[in-house]
Protein backbone atom coordinates (compact mmCIF):
# COMPACT_ATOMS: atom_id res chain seq x y z
CA UNK A 1 0.00 0.00 0.00
CA UNK A 2 1.40 3.35 -1.34
CA UNK A 3 1.11 6.12 1.57
CA UNK A 4 1.13 9.59 0.07
CA UNK A 5 3.58 12.25 1.58
CA UNK A 6 2.39 15.02 3.82
CA UNK A 7 3.71 18.43 2.30
CA UNK A 8 5.77 19.52 5.82
CA UNK A 9 5.23 23.03 4.67
CA UNK A 10 1.43 23.28 4.19
CA UNK A 11 0.87 21.17 7.19
CA UNK A 12 2.99 23.39 9.36
CA UNK A 13 0.65 26.34 8.58
CA UNK A 14 -2.50 24.83 9.48
CA UNK A 15 -1.70 22.80 12.47
CA UNK A 16 0.06 26.45 14.04
CA UNK A 17 -3.39 27.45 13.75
CA UNK A 18 -5.05 24.68 15.77
CA UNK A 19 -4.89 25.16 19.92
CA UNK A 20 -6.37 23.30 22.26
CA UNK A 21 -8.04 25.91 24.49
CA UNK A 22 -9.85 26.67 20.73
CA UNK A 23 -11.41 22.99 20.73
CA UNK A 24 -12.24 22.30 23.65
CA UNK A 25 -14.22 25.73 24.29
CA UNK A 26 -16.19 25.19 21.24
CA UNK A 27 -17.02 21.76 22.56
CA UNK A 28 -17.91 22.44 26.09
CA UNK A 29 -20.15 25.46 24.11
CA UNK A 30 -21.84 22.83 21.99
CA UNK A 31 -22.44 20.33 25.21
CA UNK A 32 -23.76 23.32 26.77
CA UNK A 33 -26.96 23.20 24.54
CA UNK A 34 -29.52 20.48 24.87
CA UNK A 35 -30.22 19.34 21.62
CA UNK A 36 -31.83 16.15 23.05
CA UNK A 37 -33.38 14.23 20.27
CA UNK A 38 -36.50 13.49 20.40
CA UNK A 39 -37.70 16.08 19.93
CA UNK A 40 -34.39 16.69 17.90
CA UNK A 41 -33.86 20.75 17.92
CA UNK A 42 -30.74 21.84 17.00
CA UNK A 43 -31.38 25.37 16.28
CA UNK A 44 -28.86 26.78 18.23
CA UNK A 45 -26.32 24.43 18.19
CA UNK A 46 -26.57 24.77 14.00
CA UNK A 47 -26.53 28.69 14.97
CA UNK A 48 -23.06 27.98 16.70
CA UNK A 49 -21.53 26.14 13.83
CA UNK A 50 -22.97 28.46 11.28
CA UNK A 51 -21.75 31.57 13.02
CA UNK A 52 -17.99 30.08 13.76
CA UNK A 53 -17.51 29.24 10.11
CA UNK A 54 -18.87 31.86 8.67
CA UNK A 55 -16.55 33.85 10.68
CA UNK A 56 -13.50 31.57 9.21
CA UNK A 57 -14.77 32.61 5.55
CA UNK A 58 -17.51 29.26 4.30
CA UNK A 59 -20.26 29.90 2.35
CA UNK A 60 -22.81 29.01 5.10
CA UNK A 61 -26.55 27.71 3.82
CA UNK A 62 -29.29 25.63 6.05
CA UNK A 63 -31.09 23.31 5.01
CA UNK A 64 -34.42 21.68 7.08
CA UNK A 65 -37.31 19.66 6.65
CA UNK A 66 -38.51 21.35 9.99
CA UNK A 67 -37.47 24.25 11.01
CA UNK A 68 -36.26 23.20 14.39
CA UNK A 69 -34.30 20.11 12.50
CA UNK A 70 -31.60 22.76 10.62
CA UNK A 71 -29.13 20.86 8.75
CA UNK A 72 -25.69 23.11 8.71
CA UNK A 73 -23.60 23.36 4.71
CA UNK A 74 -20.56 25.01 4.85
CA UNK A 75 -18.51 25.61 1.74
CA UNK A 76 -14.87 26.86 1.36
CA UNK A 77 -13.15 26.52 -2.08
CA UNK A 78 -14.22 26.69 -5.76
CA UNK A 79 -11.13 25.76 -7.67
CA UNK A 80 -11.36 22.92 -9.92
CA UNK A 81 -10.16 19.54 -8.08
CA UNK A 82 -12.25 17.19 -5.53
CA UNK A 83 -15.12 17.54 -3.02
CA UNK A 84 -13.92 16.64 0.07
CA UNK A 85 -17.26 16.20 2.90
CA UNK A 86 -16.85 16.26 6.52
CA UNK A 87 -19.87 15.21 8.33
CA UNK A 88 -21.54 14.63 12.02
CA UNK A 89 -24.31 15.13 13.63
CA UNK A 90 -25.73 17.87 16.51
CA UNK A 91 -28.55 15.63 18.11
CA UNK A 92 -27.89 13.94 21.30
CA UNK A 93 -29.91 10.92 23.16
CA UNK A 94 -31.82 11.77 26.09
CA UNK A 95 -30.07 12.20 29.82
CA UNK A 96 -32.42 9.43 30.91
CA UNK A 97 -31.90 8.74 34.82
CA UNK A 98 -30.49 12.17 36.30
CA UNK A 99 -29.15 10.87 39.40
CA UNK A 100 -26.98 8.71 37.49
CA UNK A 101 -25.20 11.37 36.82
CA UNK A 102 -22.13 12.83 39.02
CA UNK A 103 -21.79 15.71 36.51
CA UNK A 104 -24.02 18.25 35.13
CA UNK A 105 -25.54 16.98 31.82
CA UNK A 106 -25.24 19.61 30.09
CA UNK A 107 -22.43 21.27 32.27
CA UNK A 108 -19.51 20.98 30.13
CA UNK A 109 -17.61 20.12 33.04
CA UNK A 110 -13.67 19.45 33.19
CA UNK A 111 -12.11 17.23 35.03
CA UNK A 112 -9.24 15.34 34.77
CA UNK A 113 -8.41 15.80 31.11
CA UNK A 114 -12.06 15.11 30.31
CA UNK A 115 -14.80 17.49 29.21
CA UNK A 116 -18.15 15.48 30.35
CA UNK A 117 -21.11 16.24 29.12
CA UNK A 118 -24.13 14.65 26.95
CA UNK A 119 -22.82 14.34 23.64
CA UNK A 120 -19.51 14.96 24.24
CA UNK A 121 -18.49 11.90 22.73
CA UNK A 122 -21.09 11.64 20.70
CA UNK A 123 -20.48 13.50 19.48
CA UNK A 124 -20.28 17.49 20.30
CA UNK A 125 -16.83 16.79 20.36
CA UNK A 126 -16.36 15.31 17.01
CA UNK A 127 -17.96 18.46 15.68
CA UNK A 128 -15.74 20.67 17.57
CA UNK A 129 -12.56 19.01 16.01
CA UNK A 130 -14.10 19.22 12.78
CA UNK A 131 -14.98 22.94 12.68
CA UNK A 132 -11.60 24.03 14.19
CA UNK A 133 -9.86 22.20 11.77
CA UNK A 134 -11.95 23.55 8.77
CA UNK A 135 -11.11 26.98 9.88
CA UNK A 136 -7.60 26.42 10.38
CA UNK A 137 -7.58 25.30 6.47
CA UNK A 138 -9.45 28.04 5.22
CA UNK A 139 -7.31 31.11 7.72
CA UNK A 140 -3.89 29.41 6.63
CA UNK A 141 -3.89 30.95 3.59
CA UNK A 142 -2.56 27.70 1.95
CA UNK A 143 -3.81 27.13 -2.09
CA UNK A 144 -6.75 24.98 -1.78
CA UNK A 145 -7.95 22.54 -5.26
CA UNK A 146 -11.50 21.47 -4.79
CA UNK A 147 -14.13 22.32 -2.46
CA UNK A 148 -14.11 21.66 1.19
CA UNK A 149 -17.83 21.17 2.98
CA UNK A 150 -18.85 20.62 6.55
CA UNK A 151 -21.77 19.55 7.32
CA UNK A 152 -23.36 19.42 10.65
CA UNK A 153 -26.47 17.62 10.53
CA UNK A 154 -29.99 17.41 12.60
CA UNK A 155 -31.69 13.64 12.79
CA UNK A 156 -28.68 11.03 13.20
CA UNK A 157 -29.88 9.61 16.62
CA UNK A 158 -33.38 9.04 15.08
CA UNK A 159 -32.74 7.20 11.96
CA UNK A 160 -30.89 10.31 9.83
CA UNK A 161 -34.10 11.14 7.37
CA UNK A 162 -34.12 14.98 8.05
CA UNK A 163 -30.39 14.90 8.31
CA UNK A 164 -27.60 12.66 6.44
CA UNK A 165 -29.86 10.86 4.30
CA UNK A 166 -31.24 14.30 2.83
CA UNK A 167 -27.50 15.45 2.15
CA UNK A 168 -26.32 12.35 0.58
CA UNK A 169 -29.15 12.53 -1.85
CA UNK A 170 -28.27 16.19 -3.53
CA UNK A 171 -26.67 15.95 -6.97
CA UNK A 172 -24.93 19.44 -6.27
CA UNK A 173 -23.23 17.41 -3.38
CA UNK A 174 -20.95 14.58 -4.89
CA UNK A 175 -18.56 14.08 -2.58
CA UNK A 176 -14.86 12.16 -3.66
CA UNK A 177 -14.07 11.67 0.09
CA UNK A 178 -16.11 11.60 3.22
CA UNK A 179 -15.09 11.52 6.96
CA UNK A 180 -17.69 11.46 9.45
CA UNK A 181 -16.74 12.45 13.25
CA UNK A 182 -18.07 9.75 15.69
CA UNK A 183 -16.14 8.21 18.67
CA UNK A 184 -13.71 5.59 17.04
CA UNK A 185 -10.41 7.09 19.85
CA UNK A 186 -9.37 8.40 16.52
CA UNK A 187 -9.04 5.11 14.96
CA UNK A 188 -9.49 4.40 11.10
CA UNK A 189 -12.68 2.80 10.44
CA UNK A 190 -13.16 1.96 6.81
CA UNK A 191 -16.63 0.15 7.30
CA UNK A 192 -19.79 -0.74 10.30
CA UNK A 193 -21.69 -3.11 10.93
CA UNK A 194 -25.55 -3.79 9.76
CA UNK A 195 -28.40 -4.35 11.50
CA UNK A 196 -31.98 -5.20 11.33
CA UNK A 197 -35.37 -5.11 13.83
CA UNK A 198 -37.03 -7.93 14.15
CA UNK A 199 -40.72 -8.37 15.86
CA UNK A 200 -41.81 -12.16 17.07
CA UNK A 201 -45.31 -12.04 18.29
CA UNK A 202 -46.53 -15.07 19.93
CA UNK A 203 -50.13 -15.64 19.95
CA UNK A 204 -52.18 -17.76 22.70
CA UNK A 205 -55.76 -17.44 23.81
CA UNK A 206 -57.98 -15.33 26.63
CA UNK A 207 -58.95 -16.98 29.46
CA UNK A 208 -59.61 -16.18 33.46
CA UNK A 209 -56.84 -15.73 35.08
CA UNK A 210 -58.13 -18.88 37.74
CA UNK A 211 -58.96 -21.00 34.87
CA UNK A 212 -55.66 -20.56 32.98
CA UNK A 213 -55.83 -24.17 31.74
CA UNK A 214 -59.05 -22.96 29.31
CA UNK A 215 -56.40 -20.69 28.09
CA UNK A 216 -52.94 -20.61 26.32
CA UNK A 217 -50.35 -18.58 27.70
CA UNK A 218 -48.39 -16.12 25.17
CA UNK A 219 -46.05 -15.04 27.75
CA UNK A 220 -45.31 -18.36 28.95
CA UNK A 221 -44.83 -19.82 24.80
CA UNK A 222 -42.51 -16.46 24.40
CA UNK A 223 -40.53 -17.46 27.36
CA UNK A 224 -39.70 -20.25 25.17
CA UNK A 225 -38.70 -18.76 22.24
CA UNK A 226 -36.54 -16.43 24.61
CA UNK A 227 -35.07 -19.59 26.17
CA UNK A 228 -33.99 -21.46 22.59
CA UNK A 229 -32.93 -18.15 21.04
CA UNK A 230 -30.46 -17.99 24.17
CA UNK A 231 -29.14 -21.13 24.01
CA UNK A 232 -29.02 -21.68 20.02
CA UNK A 233 -28.78 -18.50 18.13
CA UNK A 234 -26.80 -16.19 21.10
CA UNK A 235 -23.54 -19.07 20.94
CA UNK A 236 -23.78 -19.31 17.12
CA UNK A 237 -23.58 -15.26 16.42
CA UNK A 238 -20.84 -14.94 18.77
CA UNK A 239 -19.08 -17.65 16.97
CA UNK A 240 -19.55 -15.58 13.78
CA UNK A 241 -16.26 -13.27 13.80
CA UNK A 242 -14.72 -10.41 11.74
CA UNK A 243 -11.43 -9.00 12.29
CA UNK A 244 -12.48 -5.30 11.99
CA UNK A 245 -15.92 -5.75 13.84
CA UNK A 246 -17.28 -7.58 17.11
CA UNK A 247 -19.17 -10.45 16.25
CA UNK A 248 -22.52 -10.70 15.16
CA UNK A 249 -24.81 -10.10 18.10
CA UNK A 250 -28.66 -9.79 19.02
CA UNK A 251 -30.46 -8.23 21.88
CA UNK A 252 -33.82 -8.42 22.84
CA UNK A 253 -34.43 -4.66 23.92
CA UNK A 254 -38.51 -4.73 24.00
CA UNK A 255 -41.08 -6.58 25.00
CA UNK A 256 -44.88 -6.26 25.62
CA UNK A 257 -47.66 -8.21 26.15
CA UNK A 258 -51.14 -9.07 28.46
CA UNK A 259 -53.92 -8.15 28.61
CA UNK A 260 -55.45 -7.79 32.52
CA UNK A 261 -53.87 -8.93 35.58
CA UNK A 262 -56.15 -11.91 35.54
CA UNK A 263 -56.76 -12.71 32.34
CA UNK A 264 -54.29 -15.11 30.59
CA UNK A 265 -52.57 -13.05 27.91
CA UNK A 266 -53.41 -13.93 24.60
CA UNK A 267 -50.46 -12.17 22.90
CA UNK A 268 -46.75 -11.59 23.79
CA UNK A 269 -44.26 -9.21 21.67
CA UNK A 270 -40.49 -8.77 21.78
CA UNK A 271 -38.01 -6.65 19.64
CA UNK A 272 -34.97 -8.25 18.91
CA UNK A 273 -31.87 -5.76 17.57
CA UNK A 274 -29.90 -7.64 15.64
CA UNK A 275 -26.16 -6.42 14.58
CA UNK A 276 -24.92 -8.01 10.98
CA UNK A 277 -21.49 -8.39 10.35
CA UNK A 278 -19.93 -8.63 6.13
CA UNK A 279 -20.77 -11.42 4.80
CA UNK A 280 -24.65 -11.57 6.88
CA UNK A 281 -28.18 -9.76 4.98
CA UNK A 282 -30.97 -8.99 6.60
CA UNK A 283 -33.11 -11.74 5.36
CA UNK A 284 -31.74 -14.15 6.27
CA UNK A 285 -31.00 -12.98 10.02
CA UNK A 286 -34.98 -12.62 9.98
CA UNK A 287 -35.24 -16.03 8.86
CA UNK A 288 -32.95 -17.93 11.21
CA UNK A 289 -34.86 -16.08 14.18
CA UNK A 290 -38.35 -17.03 12.46
CA UNK A 291 -37.30 -21.03 12.75
CA UNK A 292 -35.73 -21.03 16.07
CA UNK A 293 -39.25 -19.28 17.08
CA UNK A 294 -41.33 -21.83 15.21
CA UNK A 295 -39.92 -24.93 16.90
CA UNK A 296 -40.10 -23.25 20.15
CA UNK A 297 -43.75 -22.99 20.01
CA UNK A 298 -44.74 -25.77 17.61
CA UNK A 299 -45.11 -28.21 20.59
CA UNK A 300 -47.38 -26.34 22.48
CA UNK A 301 -51.16 -26.68 20.94
CA UNK A 302 -53.03 -23.48 20.31
CA UNK A 303 -49.54 -21.01 20.42
CA UNK A 304 -48.62 -19.43 17.18
CA UNK A 305 -46.01 -17.00 16.11
CA UNK A 306 -45.09 -14.67 13.66
CA UNK A 307 -41.82 -13.10 12.86
CA UNK A 308 -41.01 -10.00 10.70
CA UNK A 309 -38.83 -7.32 10.06
CA UNK A 310 -39.78 -4.29 12.02
CA UNK A 311 -40.95 -1.82 9.86
CA UNK A 312 -38.94 1.25 11.52
CA UNK A 313 -36.03 -0.77 10.67
CA UNK A 314 -36.34 -3.10 7.83
CA UNK A 315 -32.01 -3.83 7.89
CA UNK A 316 -29.41 -3.42 5.90
CA UNK A 317 -26.18 -5.07 5.37
CA UNK A 318 -22.77 -4.10 6.80
CA UNK A 319 -20.56 -1.57 5.23
CA UNK A 320 -16.94 -2.49 4.59
CA UNK A 321 -14.83 -0.78 1.85
CA UNK A 322 -11.18 -1.79 0.59
CA UNK A 323 -8.40 -1.27 2.36
CA UNK A 324 -6.34 0.20 -0.53
CA UNK A 325 -7.97 3.37 -1.85
CA UNK A 326 -6.90 7.13 -1.57
CA UNK A 327 -9.07 8.07 1.29
CA UNK A 328 -8.02 5.24 3.21
CA UNK A 329 -4.06 5.66 2.54
CA UNK A 330 -4.62 9.48 3.26
CA UNK A 331 -5.97 8.61 6.95
CA UNK A 332 -2.89 6.21 7.72
CA UNK A 333 -0.61 8.84 6.68
CA UNK A 334 -2.12 11.27 8.68
CA UNK A 335 -2.03 8.83 11.95
CA UNK A 336 0.85 7.80 11.02
CA UNK A 337 2.15 11.64 10.90
CA UNK A 338 0.14 12.27 14.81
CA UNK A 339 1.70 9.51 16.45
CA UNK A 340 -1.47 7.70 16.32
CA UNK A 341 -2.65 3.93 15.73
CA UNK A 342 -2.93 3.83 11.95
CA UNK A 343 -4.28 0.45 11.63
CA UNK A 344 -8.02 -0.36 10.17
CA UNK A 345 -11.03 -1.22 11.93
CA UNK A 346 -14.55 -1.08 11.68
CA UNK A 347 -17.30 0.62 13.63
CA UNK A 348 -19.59 -1.83 15.51
CA UNK A 349 -22.43 0.61 15.88
CA UNK A 350 -24.37 2.40 13.00
CA UNK A 351 -23.35 6.44 11.77
CA UNK A 352 -24.72 8.10 8.86
CA UNK A 353 -21.75 7.03 6.93
CA UNK A 354 -24.22 4.31 5.72
CA UNK A 355 -26.06 7.36 3.44
CA UNK A 356 -22.74 7.99 1.53
CA UNK A 357 -21.03 4.52 1.75
CA UNK A 358 -24.15 2.96 0.09
CA UNK A 359 -24.22 5.80 -2.71
CA UNK A 360 -20.86 4.69 -3.49
CA UNK A 361 -18.59 7.42 -1.71
CA UNK A 362 -15.39 6.57 -0.21
CA UNK A 363 -16.10 7.42 3.59
CA UNK A 364 -14.31 6.97 6.65
CA UNK A 365 -15.39 6.81 10.31
CA UNK A 366 -13.24 8.69 12.46
CA UNK A 367 -13.46 10.75 15.34
CA UNK A 368 -12.67 11.26 19.19
CA UNK A 369 -14.18 9.52 22.13
CA UNK A 370 -14.36 5.93 23.02
CA UNK A 371 -17.57 4.18 21.64
CA UNK A 372 -18.14 2.55 24.59
CA UNK A 373 -19.18 5.17 27.20
CA UNK A 374 -21.78 7.17 24.26
CA UNK A 375 -25.03 7.11 25.79
CA UNK A 376 -23.87 6.16 29.24
CA UNK A 377 -24.17 8.32 32.67
CA UNK A 378 -20.91 10.68 33.03
CA UNK A 379 -20.10 10.44 29.20
CA UNK A 380 -16.84 12.02 28.72
CA UNK A 381 -14.32 12.66 25.72
CA UNK A 382 -10.57 13.05 26.31
CA UNK A 383 -9.49 16.59 25.90
CA UNK A 384 -5.84 15.28 24.21
CA UNK A 385 -8.00 13.47 22.12
CA UNK A 386 -10.08 16.31 21.02
CA UNK A 387 -7.00 18.43 20.21
CA UNK A 388 -5.60 15.57 17.77
CA UNK A 389 -8.50 14.70 16.32
CA UNK A 390 -8.58 18.42 15.24
CA UNK A 391 -5.09 17.94 13.75
CA UNK A 392 -6.39 14.90 11.97
CA UNK A 393 -8.66 16.32 10.27
CA UNK A 394 -6.54 19.79 9.42
CA UNK A 395 -3.85 17.05 7.81
CA UNK A 396 -6.49 15.46 6.49
CA UNK A 397 -7.89 18.33 4.06
CA UNK A 398 -3.90 19.05 3.87
CA UNK A 399 -3.23 15.39 1.72
CA UNK A 400 -7.03 15.94 -0.06
CA UNK A 401 -7.15 19.43 -1.08
CA UNK A 402 -3.66 21.27 -0.77
CA UNK A 403 -1.86 22.47 -4.10
CA UNK A 404 2.06 20.95 -3.53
Amino acid sequence: MSIPPIDQTLAAKVLSLIRQEDVLELAQQLVQIPSVNPPGDVREAARVCADFLRAAGFTIELDAAEPSKPNVIARFGDEPGPLVLWNSHLDVVPVGEESAWTVPPFGGVVQDGKLYGRGSCDVKGGVAAQLVAAAALARSGIPLKGTLVVTEVADEEVGGLFGTKRIAERTDLRPDAVLVAEPTNNRICIGERGGVGIRVTVYGRTAHGALPWKGVNAIEGMAQVINLLREELWPRLAARQHPYFAPASATISLIEGGVKTNVVPDRCSIYIDRRLIPGENPDAAVAEVREIAERAVRLVPGLRVIVEPAPEWPGRPAILQQEDTPLVRTMIAVNNALGLDSSLTGFSMGTDGRFFATRGYPTIIYGPGDPTVAHQPDEWVSVEELLQCARAYALAGVVLLGQH
